[in-house]
């Protein structure tokens, strides 16, 4: 015997983890979006940028966080990252060093060079935002499941 609507169910059922990976790969890009925006909007210095990328951060700037989507919908990963941009080149330690400062620095000669203090411009912004971006996820799954 047979349930009555077993194919359509199949049907349903077989759409939704593109359905879901499809809303969930939007709702991170927006988050993501946001964080950065807020992120860029409270470096200490101009010269930082802060940005995101699916998967690794390129080559030469540091990565301060990534985020990977619940383990239902698969293998995506967003990176935040900074780097500073100095002249012609990237100097991404300018980022880490402006979000937890450094101690006392010395030239070889003994002559005292001073002191970043801390400038926190990641980690406050994402905690900030952290909320935020992981109800949008699971209002974005949760709205693909019932879509379908």
């Amino acid at each position: 015997m047979m349930v009555d609507g077993l194919a359509a169910f199949n049907r349903r059922w077989g759409r939704m983890p593109a359905a879901v990976r499809r809303a969930v790969q939007e709702a991170m890009e927006t988050g993501a979006r946001e964080t950065v925006e807020a992120m860029n909007g409270r470096t200490p210095i101009p010269e930082i940028i802060v940005a995101w990328t699916w998967g690794n951060a390129p080559a030469g700037s540091v990565t301060l966080a990534a985020a990977d989507a619940p383990d239902s919908v698969g293998d995506l990963r967003i990176t935040i990252y900074a780097t500073a941009v100095i002249g012609s080149g990237s100097f991404p330690a300018i980022a880490r060093w402006f979000e937890f400062g450094t101690s006392e620095r010395h030239k070889k000669t003994g002559q005292y060079t001073g002191r970043i203090t801390a400038s926190p411009f990641f980690y406050p912004t994402w905690r900030s935002y952290q909320r935020r971006v992981k109800s949008r996820l699971s209002r974005a799954m949760g709205k693909a499941i019932r879509s379908l």
